[in-house]
């Protein structure tokens, strides 16, 4: 571990961002650049659940440009995130010691890879099953006529939520290792978790108990992940530093 006075970490600090601010400038142009197909493949869950007569439509001249516009910000986002996940180790990786840098290198990488599996898993099974599901719900037919600039942004912002959402495992190792929760207090607040995402998955989803549980039942399966890590690789970790600390 290197030794760096406040004015080093803050300047450290500010280039990380800077570089940060760079990747997701030069990403978004490239996403800009692909427009057209990142929108073919967004479009595609929703086109495979609207029927023949159902349509997706913008309404303003300038509708379309914007739609491009805040799809390439939010795409880039998406698609820098390797990068970023590296300038926030390049930026912490001086702070450490040889053993931390051992445990925060793979944890940075699965937190990469958590939030890959977030986006994915949002858009091969939540878009399909909710698109399927909302078109379909009631017993009134009409034609949808979807607004093209808001199914983009919005379908964007909800694989960046889920893929931060897919974070919870490493949430929990994080606090595992600082020494505030261990595998078996993880499994006794399980009752109470189980409950708020409950209430949570009401919140953000229809009301019908199919869309709930299709939110609901992942939630509890990453944090019953999050519970295994804690306990194959933090609590070994945690004895093994409190017989350390009874032997000084």
């Amino acid at each position: 571990m290197k030794e760096m006075a406040l004015v080093d970490h803050l300047d450290e600090l500010r280039k990380r961002l800077i570089y940060i601010v760079l990747i997701v400038f030069v990403t978004f142009f490239v996403c800009y650049g692909y427009g057209s197909e990142i929108q073919e493949f967004l479009l595609k869950p929703l086109r495979s659940a609207l029927s023949e007569n159902d349509k997706v439509v913008f309404s303003g001249l300038l509708e379309k440009v914007l739609a491009q516009f805040q799809l390439a910000f939010w795409t880039s986002i998406i698609a820098s995130s390797p990068l970023t996940f590296f300038q926030i180790w390049r930026f912490i990786k001086p702070g450490l010691y040889d053993h931390e840098v051992k445990v925060v290198r793979p944890l940075l990488f699965l937190a990469f890879l958590f939030f890959a599996a977030g986006v994915g898993f949002g858009y091969f099974i939540v878009f399909p099953f909710t698109f399927e599901t909302m078109l379909t719900f009631g017993e009134v037919q009409a034609e949808a006529y979807m607004n093209l600039k808001d199914y983009l942004v919005l379908s964007t912002k909800i694989l960046i939520f889920l893929g931060i959402v897919f974070q919870l495992p490493i949430v929990l190792i994080v606090i595992g290792a600082m020494g505030i929760v261990n595998s078996k207090k993880l499994i006794s607040f399980s009752r109470y978790v189980i409950v708020g995402f409950a209430v949570l998955s009401a919140m953000l989803t229809p009301p019908d108990p199919i869309t709930m549980l299709a939110l609901m039942l992942p939630l509890i399966f990453l944090y019953f992940v999050g519970v295994l890590l804690v306990f194959l690789f933090i609590d070994p970790f945690q004895k093994k530093r409190e017989k350390e600390l009874e032997t000084t």
